[in-house]
């Protein structure tokens, strides 16, 4: 019988490409589970290099690499600036399906009241 090895998989490792990030970040934020998100952003940060984003960020690179971890707690500013230093912004849509808002039904253009 062969012997199967398997090895640690590293998303980090095969970020190759903008489009790929914009393709992973998005995967993510349909999940709607902060934790994984965190984790995510924090995979593509180390694609890039936690070292070089906490210094371009004036950041300390211990306490960055923790924040972005999946049981990490950062500032919305930190997750902001991290996005912002690999060239990337939040944006916002309604969803495609599902309801809307009470106030806003994101199906139509105009207020429900």
């Amino acid at each position: 019988m062969e012997k199967i090895t398997v090895s640690d998989w590293n998303l980090a490792d095969e970020i190759e490409t903008r489009e790929d990030v914009i393709g992973i970040l998005e995967a993510a934020l349909e999940e709607n589970d902060i934790e994984f998100l965190l984790k995510v952003i924090g995979d593509i940060a180390r694609s890039k290099g936690m070292a070089q984003i906490a210094q371009e960020l004036n950041l300390n690179r211990e306490s960055l690499y923790r924040s972005l971890s999946q049981d990490g707690n950062p500032s919305f500013s930190t997750v902001v600036k991290v996005l912002d230093n690999l060239g990337f912004q939040l944006s916002v849509r309604c969803k495609t399906e599902g309801i809307g808002m009470i106030w806003y039904d994101c199906r139509t253009p105009e207020r429900t009241r």
